[in-house]
């Protein structure tokens, strides 16, 4: 079954359609310069109102592996994902100071950068367009991919099924394919697990 990450979610009402709706994951955004960005007692706070079924990623670029490791053993996230310039040094930094998985994003833009990413010692991998851009790449570049992946980049209800057809990823990753002016919409969380959920069933 391809598992589900909402990523983004910055309030009690988001967690409450994700208590609703059982995705594997949801995402919280602690990169400073996103809109979505929420702090760390925010997101201490969110975490608690979480269904202990759901693992809570917490979203990075070039943070300091010492906040990272801090949030990850105080429980407020259950797994990171490295969202920048991070490499193979800083992921064995960070797993020094915990044991906790961590999930290392790809801009995809040519078949070469899935090679980056199939050597990546990260526990995951996530394939994207870009830095959050929300636009959709040319999946034949990760068609011959040979580890699972999460796929982001674009992701919406109308095309998430599609895409778990095409590609079998292990997870999909999906922010700005369910928000309406800039707030997770309820509707559209409902309408992209559907989708993904009843591809799965076929």
């Amino acid at each position: 079954m391809t598992k589900i990450k909402l990523c983004g979610l910055s309030r009690p009402c988001d967690i409450e359609a994700a208590n609703e709706l059982k995705p594997e994951y949801i995402g919280f955004v602690f990169a400073k310069g996103s809109r979505r960005y929420v702090s760390p007692e925010t997101a201490s706070g969110l975490k608690q109102l979480l269904s202990p079924d759901i693992k809570a990623v917490g979203v990075f670029v070039n943070e300091k592996p010492e906040t990272i490791a801090g949030l990850l053993n105080s429980g407020i996230i259950d797994m990171a994902q490295l969202h920048g310039e991070e490499d193979e040094a800083y992921i064995r930094q960070l797993r020094r100071l915990t044991e906790q998985p961590i999930i290392q994003a790809f801009q995809i833009f040519h078949a070469d950068d899935t090679g980056n990413a199939e050597k990546s010692t990260a526990d995951f991998v996530l394939l994207d367009s870009g830095a959050g851009t929300g636009t959709v790449f040319d999946w034949n570049l990760i068609r011959n991919i040979d580890r699972p992946y999460f796929l982001a980049g674009g992701l919406s209800a109308e095309c998430a099924g599609t895409a778990v057809a095409a590609l079998h990823p292990y997870a999909v990753d999906v922010s700005s394919g369910i928000e309406t002016d800039g707030y997770k919409d309820q509707t559209k969380m409902a309408a992209f697990v559907a989708a993904v959920r009843k591809e799965d069933r076929i």
